[in-house]
């Protein structure tokens, strides 16, 4: 029976961000499902706050009884919460360019503030403007010019005031971190990190250190990997390459 692979993307993109790494996986092997979370794409209805909880009641809701969970960024860090809120359906984890949370309360209080006035551009600027100012951080600088462009097209798939309400309630201020909590993780874990994603790579690093059975997989790649690297991502997923040292 193929296996259940459920895949959640990052902020400002759809289930389409994972359409590359499908293509890639054997069909014979892996059933794939790919999310909008909430607030993305067809998932953006309603007026009303986004939460943590909220995001993993949907996903174990729409998600089979027992699958593997693979997430990216913001999809990663909801990945980590549902895998420790019902860690017997999830039989392996992959986090993709992720991380537990922000420590210090005085970052994650600026980081807030932060979310807060992006959100505010999200709600009274052009939605082109603010999608060029989020392509234009130091995380992307560096990605090769089609995947800058698939990522522009799979944020255009998503209603700006709906991605205010995201940015509001699952921004990285927002989130409680979960560092004290890595050494309840019992599935195997794949943390994957690109080669030249600096900060997401000793992110990475440290928490392959804290889950216990965490190994690392370092890809030739930026921030954006299911979108630059889709082929060697499925291969992490089919159980390749070769974890990083």
């Amino acid at each position: 029976m193929p296996e259940s692979i459920v895949l959640l993307h990052g902020f400002g993109g759809t289930r389409h961000a994972w359409d590359g790494v499908v293509a890639h996986l054997d069909a014979q092997r892996y059933r794939p499902l790919a999310l909008d979370l909430p607030g993305h794409g067809e998932a953006s209805a309603g007026h009303g706050p986004i939460t943590f909880s909220a995001c993993v009641e949907h996903v174990l809701e729409r998600a089979p009884d027992r699958f593997t969970l693979c997430g990216y960024s913001l999809g990663g860090r909801i990945a980590l919460q549902a895998a420790l809120a019902a860690p017997e359906r999830i039989g392996r984890l992959v986090l993709v360019s992720t991380t537990a949370g922000i420590e210090d309360a005085g970052e994650r209080e600026r980081r807030r503030a932060a979310d807060e006035q992006l959100a505010g551009e999200l709600e009274t600027g052009p939605y082109e403007q603010f999608i060029e100012r989020w392509r234009a951080q130091s995380l992307f600088a560096d990605e090769p010019l089609r995947v800058a462009e698939l990522a522009r097209e799979d944020q255009r798939r998503n209603d700006p005031l709906a991605l205010a309400r995201v940015m509001r309630g699952l921004g990285a201020g927002e989130m409680e971190p979960l560092w004290g909590r890595l050494d309840e993780l019992r599935m195997p874990v794949a943390v994957v990190a690109g080669a030249r994603d600096e900060k997401y790579l000793a992110i990475a690093g440290r928490l392959e250190a804290l889950i216990p059975r965490a190994r690392l997989h370092v890809l030739d790649g930026g921030h954006a990997l299911a979108l630059e690297c889709p082929g060697a991502l499925a291969g992490v997923l089919q159980g390749g390459p070769q974890p990083h040292g």
